[in-house]
């Protein structure tokens, strides 16, 4: 199965950035680069799965170590950055649509999680809003930081609820 985006390797998850055409996929995903992170596909991911394996992607070949950037156009990571810079695959743990424009409220206490179907698996899906001078590959980043302290069972929203309501109940009892 192809699907549109840019697949990463971001802090040991393989992550999928999509969105449409324009968005600043490429330039988001040659900033995650020269940040350590390092570009699986461009474009065109291949994902694959077993009926006991979650979907892993992979580059098609024609397509490999490259990655078009507007403005730039097409560069060789690989020759730019160096092997370090190129994953060979991964497992699809995560799936980021940048959405520009998109209304938001000013105090959201967490990201909305939903869940796509890739292959029959259910992946984590979340909606990154773009605004100027937002810096879009360290939102990245601790989305990926937020979403691996998720899955390993804390979450800073329900620990700050917590604090808020052990707070109050001192304050009544004082």
């Amino acid at each position: 199965m192809t699907l549109h985006g840019v697949f990463m390797e971001i802090l040991g998850l393989g992550v999928l950035v999509c969105g449409a055409s324009g968005v600043g996929k490429g330039e988001l995903a040659l900033e995650l680069v020269t940040r350590g992170h390092r570009l699986i596909a461009d474009d065109a991911p291949e994902f694959h799965a077993t009926a006991d394996t979650a979907p892993q992607g992979t580059c098609p070949p024609l397509l490999q170590d490259m990655l078009e950037v507007r403005g730039l156009g097409v560069l060789n990571i690989r020759a730019l950055f160096g092997v370090a810079a190129i994953a060979p695959r991964a497992v699809l743990a995560l799936k980021v649509h940048l959405q520009p424009n998109a209304v938001t409220t000013l105090h959201t206490f967490t990201p909305d999680y939903r869940t796509c179907t890739v292959l029959g698996r259910d992946i984590p899906e979340v909606t990154l809003p773009l605004m100027p001078g937002r810096n879009t590959a360290l939102l990245i980043e601790t989305l990926v930081r937020d979403f691996k302290l998720r899955r390993s069972g804390y979450d800073a929203a329900q620990d700050f609820v917590r604090r808020q309501r052990d707070f109050m109940q001192r304050q009544r009892e004082a």
